[in-house]
């Protein structure tokens, strides 16, 4: 059975899981969009996702992506909002933390950056996308749990509170919403008040500050984005459960 195949498999069983927590949730499927989260895997896999029918990727890295995407072009995909755009297209959103000094090369290579967790971030992204002549969509990254590896916005610091009055003005970047990640517990319901919160605050926040786009809730992972969708995710993320356990380079049958 040929990998694109295999990921064809493992995808309809996901959309039919899709599907079951939109009913329980009252919710139309297609409001639920899936990322396949390709970190680690290479091109290769990629590619055969994208013929499965994929068209939003997550990448951790910016150094790991340049590499894939100078691959991605041997299989006629390039990736969208950036300057190689023609062709076949995939969106290519970075999911992972964001270094500074790495902000110009993100914009260069990625469609979308889910991941802003600080002001210096943002400014950084739109600077180096007003010199790319780009608009760059962007999720903030809230922090919702206590975990010390989580990186995020405090959801009533002052400097979220700074970066949601500047954003209007830095017109080089693009909000869509919010994204977080649930404390890996374990706990279904600690997942489901992480969710929760994040959905109410994005209420909130955007009875406060209309002029900002806050439609997209990216939260749930293959561990709990079925609890995701019944709170109000509009964006799962999921990596092995399309792509397997990364064991080594994947070649793509004949």
């Amino acid at each position: 059975m040929s990998l694109q195949q295999i990921i064809s498999d493992r995808l309809q069983h996901l959309y039919d899981q899709i599907g079951a927590a939109c009913r329980r949730a009252g919710r139309d499927p297609d409001t639920v969009q899936l990322m396949a989260v390709s970190k680690t895997h290479p091109a290769e896999a990629m590619a055969a996702a994208y013929a499965a029918g994929i068209r939003i990727f997550g990448e951790n890295r910016v150094q790991e992506f340049q590499q894939k995407s100078s691959d991605l072009k041997a299989f006629g995909i390039n990736i969208a909002g950036t300057r190689k755009d023609g062709g076949d297209q995939a969106e290519v959103h970075l999911i992972g933390h964001l270094q500074s000094n790495k902000a110009a090369r993100a914009v260069e290579v990625f469609s979308a950056v889910d991941t802003v967790d600080s002001l210096r971030i943002a400014q950084r992204l739109n600077e180096a996308a007003a010199r790319l002549h780009r608009q760059v969509p962007i999720l903030l990254e809230i922090k919702l749990s206590e975990e010390p590896t989580k990186t995020g916005l405090l959801p009533h610091s002052r400097e979220l509170a700074d970066l949601l009055e500047r954003l209007p003005a830095m017109d080089h970047l693009t909000l869509h919403g919010l994204m977080t990640v649930a404390p890996l517990d374990g706990n279904p319901d600690t997942a489901r008040r992480c969710f929760r919160n994040l959905r109410q605050l994005r209420d909130a926040w955007a009875a406060q500050y209309p002029q900002l786009d806050f439609s997209q809730l990216s939260m749930g992972m293959s561990g709990d984005f079925e609890i995701a969708i019944e709170e109000g995710s509009t964006m799962v993320r999921i990596g092995s459960a399309i792509f397997g356990q990364r064991q080594g380079p994947v070649k793509l049958s004949a």
